[in-house]
């Protein structure tokens, strides 16, 4: 099953993870909880909000004049746009030279080595 990707700017980055982990929740609600790394006002992240809205990435339900928000999409969808996104940019489209780039610039362990090799080996049988 292939899952769409989304490309996310940094804001919005900032904002879904909040709404991940409180949803559903209310624009104030998301503003409190990146007050003290960001310092956006209540303003700057209702128009995010909304942005994102239209783009998307959250839904909304009203309730009175309560507006709750919730992903639109998974943490597997973001995921999958940023690293689409990070592979074109940076190696051209392709895998291998990403992974050989990983490979030669992180110290992994044996455990982690195996974890990766057992990866590969499932993905070889599941495509067989």
């Amino acid at each position: 099953m292939a899952t769409k990707g989304y490309e996310l700017t940094e804001a919005e980055w900032e904002i879904i993870q909040v709404v991940w982990a409180h949803e559903p929740c209310a624009a104030p609600t998301v503003q409190e909880a990146l007050e003290t790394r960001k310092q956006w006002t209540y303003s700057t992240v209702k128009t995010l909000m909304d942005r994102m809205v239209a783009k998307g990435l959250l839904s909304t339900e009203r309730i009175r004049n309560l507006i709750l928000y919730r992903s639109a999409i998974t943490q597997k969808q973001a995921r999958k746009g940023e690293v689409a996104r990070t592979l074109a940019r940076a190696f051209g489209g392709a895998f291998t030279p990403l992974m050989q780039f990983l490979l030669e610039s992180h110290t992994l362990s044996d455990a982690e080595l195996a974890e990766l090799e057992s990866m590969i080996r499932k993905k070889r049988r599941r495509e067989r």
